[in-house]
């Protein structure tokens, strides 16, 4: 068996406490890789990694870069907010750590653009954790269209709507900001669409807006079309505004129209459903079964990956896709335009430079 691998984990407050309850300690549980050091600005809040990560004092630290000086980490594991991602990312860089973060990859275009030159220029393996497309429900819908069961796919239809329209009950930083819907929510439903469909996006055309009744700094509802880059189309609806919650986090709305079945995900149940042999025909598929989900998951495979497994399905390449189609989709938002989102992405790579 081989030796376990050696992290530092940057970022212990808020959704970082699940990373060092629910994530971390099941990577150490399995033998793939084990904490030489936990990293927190807020002392109190660092002390929280001591216990859950079996840390001693000596080993937190307030300072990322004074971590990585004084040790020698395989990988880190990035989870503080998307702004100071790219300077965790060049501390990894400077001392050739391969590195699992939380998503986004950056919080604009421009920085998601250098940390992918960054990254790829040194030779180091980065993934991004973006935990809904790899939960239960999704996965067994994506299993389903792919088994070539019910034939070609032609159309995707998601619907994510939540009764959150008073200021904080969606968090309260993400009523202050700008593009909240796309920024905070949809983005995991592009990913999510991006792995049905079984490509990237071509086109995107969104139109986002804010209700009276939304107290909302920026957009909190949008109405999205998009082309994906072998023909499927995709029609995506987001509301925060609802005066019900149809369909909130964990308990989407997926529609899958294939060539022989119509394929529904709705609050965790999916039914396989046909007419063509003259009545109604409808199965509920259960959902598949594993030992994990989610960023869980998603830990183990990219520590396989680093002991020479293989290649997980959450790459810097696989995500810098994700990133150009939630910025694509803002631009459109703000200009009106449909927004060719492969050329977007590579007029933005080729605008940065390594050192940019």
């Amino acid at each position: 068996m081989n030796k376990p691998l050696r992290y530092i984990h940057i970022g212990v407050g808020g959704w970082g406490q699940h990373w060092c309850s629910a994530v971390l300690p099941r990577l150490k549980d399995l033998g793939l890789a084990a904490p030489i050091a936990a990293v927190d600005i807020n002392p109190d809040m660092l002390a929280k990694a001591k216990a859950p990560l079996g840390l001693t004092d000596g080993q937190l630290y307030t300072s990322a870069a004074k971590a990585l000086a004084e040790h020698q980490p395989d990988f880190v594991t990035i989870v503080v907010p998307p702004a100071f991602h790219e300077a965790m990312v060049d501390l990894a860089v400077e001392h050739g750590c391969h590195i699992l973060s939380e998503k986004p990859i950056a919080d604009t275009m421009a920085a998601a653009c250098r940390i992918y030159h960054k990254v790829t220029k040194a030779g180091l393996k980065m993934a991004v954790t973006m935990s809904h497309r790899f939960d239960q429900d999704k996965q067994t819908l994506e299993r389903e269209i792919k088994s070539g069961r019910h034939g070609r796919l032609s159309s995707l239809i998601g619907r994510n709507t939540w009764c959150c329209r008073k200021f904080a009950s969606w968090g309260k930083f993400r009523h202050e900001i700008a593009d909240a819907l796309l920024i905070e929510g949809t983005v995991h439903h592009f990913d999510i669409i991006r792995a049905l469909s079984g490509a990237d996006a071509q086109t995107v055309y969104a139109v986002t807006w804010n209700p009276p009744w939304g107290e909302y700094a920026g957009d909190s509802n949008g109405l999205i079309t998009m082309t994906m880059t072998n023909g499927v189309r995709v029609f995506y609806e987001g509301n925060k505004t609802s005066a019900t919650t149809l369909n909130g986090w964990g308990q989407d709305y997926f529609r899958a129209e294939c060539e022989l079945a119509t394929l529904e995900l709705d609050n965790r149940r999916l039914r396989v459903m046909s007419d063509l042999e003259g009545e109604r025909v409808t199965i509920e598929k259960h959902l598949a079964s594993q030992t994990a989900w989610t960023n869980p998951w998603l830990a183990e495979l990219f520590a396989n990956w680093l002991a020479g497994g293989e290649v997980p399905p959450n790459t810097l390449e696989d995500n810098i896709q994700c990133c150009a189609l939630l910025f694509a989709a803002i631009e459109s938002a703000h200009t009106g335009r449909v927004i060719d989102v492969q050329e977007f992405l590579q007029t933005n790579l080729a605008a940065v430079s390594v050192g940019g």
